[in-house]
């Protein structure tokens, strides 16, 4: 059993919870995810480890309610217990010393996942900078904690009530064209945000990872829900990855995949 031992809610649907795993917190590394259970018999969920404290042993999981157990998850307090966390999972993220900087792309939530890569590279002594974008200001998240290693971090929503109105991929063009030697862009977001970025990128020959951490669903490459065509070969994402060559993604046939059951998981959730 993982006790939850701090949670804050950072906006109507999104949470941040410590939960005591000291092992896992020990080894995890930027890109490590774990899976969780709530309780006997429930599904397994994965979620990227956005944080550790060695010494109070534990990690930080930041998780969206939209499904039956993450809204079960969202509902828990400090002082619950998780049946199961399993981890680290995943390959770790591959860091080096870079004669560029390093850009940080982050679509919502996807700003969890991104925050031990930056800091990684941050640590490796490489130049970070980060873009965090949302459809509004409400949905903007880890800022001041992205700021702490990061040489600039730039907002922007999509309605313009928080940071530069418009998208991600806009504020890539104007780092681009200002000048800035950039070694890699790292981008973590839905889907969609992360096939745009890759198309933009790829115009500039800009070498790009993307995390598919938004595709998983078991977590062992067995229920073969995340696999997804990487330059003509099926990957799984939770086993080979979650990190890839956003240019090699397909990213039609990715979300295509992902809206399989979407209707069922509306009625999961309506049921409750």
């Amino acid at each position: 059993m993982n006790k939850i031992i701090a949670k804050e809610q950072w906006s109507e649907k999104v949470f941040m919870l410590w939960v005591e795993a000291p092992m896992i917190a020990q080894k995890r590394k930027p890109g490590n995810f774990v899976i969780i259970r709530l309780y006997e018999g429930g599904e397994r969920v994965p979620l990227t480890i956005a944080d550790a404290d060695i010494e109070k042993g534990a990690i930080m999981l930041v998780v969206q309610a939209i499904g039956k157990s993450t809204i079960k998850l969202s509902e828990m307090k400090v002082g619950d217990s998780i049946l199961d966390v399993v981890g680290p999972l995943g390959k770790p993220t591959e860091i080096h010393k870079e004669d560029g900087l390093i850009l940080c792309v982050c679509g919502g939530i996807g700003v969890a996942p991104m925050h031990p890569i930056a800091e990684g590279h941050f640590k490796a002594g490489n130049k970070v900078i980060t873009i965090i974008g949302a459809r509004s200001k409400d949905l903007i998240s880890m800022e001041k904690e992205m700021g702490k290693i990061s040489e600039e971090v730039i907002t922007c929503t999509d309605d313009g009530s928080y940071g530069e109105k418009g998208l991600v991929t806009d504020m890539i063009t104007k780092i681009y064209e200002r000048g800035d030697k950039i070694s890699e862009v790292i981008a973590i977001g839905p889907a969609i945000m992360m096939k745009f970025v890759a198309l933009l990128t790829k115009k500039y020959n800009l070498k790009t990872t993307v995390s598919l951490n938004p595709i998983m669903i078991d977590g062992t490459g067995m229920c073969g829900g995340c696999r997804v065509l990487v330059g003509g070969e099926t990957k799984f994402a939770c086993v080979d990855g979650p990190e890839f060559d956003g240019h090699l993604i397909d990213f039609d046939l990715l979300m295509q995949r992902q809206a399989t059951y979407k209707n069922h998981e509306c009625k999961v959730v309506e049921s409750m």
